[in-house]
Parts: C-alpha cells; structure tokens; sequence
C-alpha cells in the first residue's frame, strides 16, 4: 500500500515543522537530522523544499509528489517545509538553509537585486491567480477606477502587480490609499476597504462561502466586481522554483539533483491535475487547515493557473518574464519607492534543468502540456466545509 504509506509519511514531515522553521529563521542547518527529522534512507538523497506559505492546494503538486512515491522514485527524501509568513523563501534558499524553495517572481527580483543569487529554474504558474474585488456597485471596474478608494493589499510583496498595473494607467500611487489587509476578507466584508486582494484559489472563495446577512444565502460572483491582474499590464509570474545559483555552476551533483527534483515535481502537478480531489484530501492529510469543499477549490483553481502550459509544464516562458520584469521596472509604491531600478543578470533563470526534466519524462505517458485538462465544478459549503 505505497501510496498510503507516503501519504503518512508527508504529515510526517510537517509535524516536524516548528523545528524546521526555527532551523531555517536561525541560520540552521537543513539537514533533517540537524531540524529533528528522520535520517534519510542510505540509498536517497536528502532534499529540502521551502514553501512560500502553509501546507494547502498551492502546493498540492509537492505534497502530491511526496504521498504517490513520485521523489522517492528519483532517489530523493524530500522535506517540505512550510512558512506561514516569518521566513522569505528565497532568503532561506540564498542562506543555504534548504535546497530549493517556492516565491513569486517579482517578490525574488527585489531580492537579487539586494543581492540574493538564487535562479528561476521552474515556472510552475503560467498565469497570475491575483485579483481585486469589490462590490458590484462600487463602480470599481478597472483599475483606473482605483484613484480616491481604499484599496487592500497584504504586503509582503504581494503588492508590486497593483503598483504596475496602476503605472500602465498613468495613475499616481499617492492618489490611491493602501490599506494592509489581513489573509482574509473580513475588513472588506465589513466596509473597512473599498477592494479587497484575493488569490482565486483562495481568498475569492472566501468570499463565495460566505452567507450575506441580509438573506442568509451565499454571496454569488454576481455580488462583486473582481478584476484580474491577469487581464491587466501589471500581470506578473507567481509561484516559481528556485535554486542556488552558485551551486548550479560549480556542483555536478546539485545539477543532477535538479532534474530528478523538477522531474518528480512535475509528476506530482499531473496527478494533482488529473486526481483532484485526491490532490485535496494529500494536502489536509498534509497539514492544511482548510475545509473540504475550499480546499478542493483550491486544488481547482491552482490547477487552471498551471494549465494549459504550452510549452510544457514549468517552462519559462521568456515574453512573460519580460512582461514581469518591465512590469517590476515600473512599478512605483505610495512612498515613490521602486520593486527593482535594473535589469536582472542573466543567470536569473533558466530553462536548462527543466527542458532536461521534460525531456527524460517524454516517453512517460504523461500530459506535460495540459492538452487534455479540464478544470471541474466545484460546489463551495458554507464556511469551507
């Protein structure tokens, strides 16, 4: 019964958490023995991976490939270890604390350019899942439309496709109030913010399992105004992998690690596309806190920003990377601040390590491209349940 097992064994490896996580703000070694972990199998090579957030159908394509056995099979023992906000992952990985770690794009651009050396290696999101919401009849309906209004933002770097997107729209920055919201949507519920940031796999569906008081039925789509970041100049790439850019260069094994890594990642986003409501039930056996019914929603809504990817799953696409870049270029906060003032270098990503990954799993049988996926329906309870 291997894929019980390796379910067990991934909320095994997250029970472990708060050690990794002190491990990985400290300095620590990412050695799993070093964090409180089980010694890796003679016969597998110990990885660690940092999330950008906690265990949930994001990252369903990991806890996917952990529970089906997909890196045991590539000789790897990987740990996934979650952030809940208090550790950066590409500052982890810059550190040397992990091996490998989960981050928006935009979010690392500041980084390197502070001087983080860490390379994109993977584009596991083809598209941005970032939205604006607001009321039906607020009259927000471009972000034009943002000047004068209270609009939300989480912060921590998940502001910069607003700021683009407001630069593209000659709209000054000062112009508009950014409030900080919390990982939810109730200050916008409560009429604290005209219009609220959501992840369409995420705080959208808040919103959508939520009783309106005034009927005691559900909120519908037709109850707000939702514009895509995607649909907008300010659309930039999201949930990428990373790695250590010296080590890329000078170490042989690291390299070979690399493809074996991305190839049972890329194994674990097919199951997840093909098995989602599986893919949901890995990750609330791994960790996750939220409900069923959001977070098959989840596993949904994540599987239509990775799919169709026509070039092949996690390829960089380099029109998109430019799009971002530019985006990130231009992007001016409230304050007059900028995300980045230069062009990334060169070794800021490459498709080298996941072409070799696509091209050792072409014989597979598997659907590398999404050309056959379909997203399902999914019927949201009240409350995520």
């Amino acid at each position: 019964m291997r894929h019980s097992t390796r379910r067990v064994t991934a909320a095994g490896a997250l029970a472990v958490t708060g050690a990794l996580v002190l491990a990985a703000c400290s300095g620590g070694s990412a050695d799993p023995d070093a964090s409180g972990g089980a010694e890796a199998p003679d016969d597998l090579t110990p990885v660690t991976l940092q999330l950008q957030w906690l265990p949930q159908g994001q990252f369903a394509g990991y806890f996917a490939a952990a529970d089906q056995g997909f890196f045991e099979e590539e000789g790897l023992d990987v740990e996934i270890i979650p952030s809940g906000g208090d550790i950066v992952p590409q500052d982890a990985l810059a550190n040397g604390d992990v091996d490998y770690a989960i981050a928006w794009v935009p979010k690392v651009l500041g980084s390197i350019e502070a001087g983080a050396n860490v390379t994109e290696i993977a584009q596991i999101f083809q598209r941005s899942g970032t939205l604006q919401v607001s009321w039906a009849d607020a009259g927000i309906e471009s972000v034009a439309d943002f000047e004068g209004k209270k609009i939300g933002s989480w912060g921590f770097g998940n502001e910069w496709e607003i700021f683009a997107a407001m630069a593209e729209e000659g709209l000054d920055a000062s112009t508009v109030e950014i409030i900080t919201q919390d990982f939810n949507m109730n200050a916008f519920l409560q009429g604290d913010i005209d219009a609220a940031q959501a992840m369409t796999y995420n705080e959208y569906a808040q919103l959508l399992e939520s009783a309106n008081p005034d009927t005691g039925e559900l909120y519908t789509p037709e109850d707000f105004s939702v514009i895509s970041y995607e649909d907008t100049a300010g659309a930039m790439l999201q949930d990428a992998i990373w790695a250590d850019t010296a080590r890329l260069a000078d170490d042989a094994e690291y390299q070979e690690t690399t493809v074996k890594f991305l190839k049972a990642v890329i194994k674990g986003w097919v199951y997840a596309a093909e098995n989602p409501e599986e893919a949901a039930e890995i990750t609330i056996a791994a960790g996750s806190g939220w409900g069923a019914s959001h977070e098959l929603w989840m596993v949904n809504e994540t599987n239509k920003l990775i799919w169709p990817s026509q070039g092949g799953i996690g390829v960089i696409d380099e029109a998109a990377w430019d799009k971002t870049v530019a985006g990130a270029l231009a992007a001016v906060n409230e304050t007059g601040a900028h995300l980045i003032t230069e062009e990334p270098p060169a070794t800021a990503w490459t498709n080298e390590y996941i072409e070799q990954a696509l091209d050792e799993l072409a014989d597979a049988g598997l659907d590398l491209t999404g050309e056959s996926f379909a997203p399902i329906e999914v019927a949201l309870a009240e409350g995520g349940q």
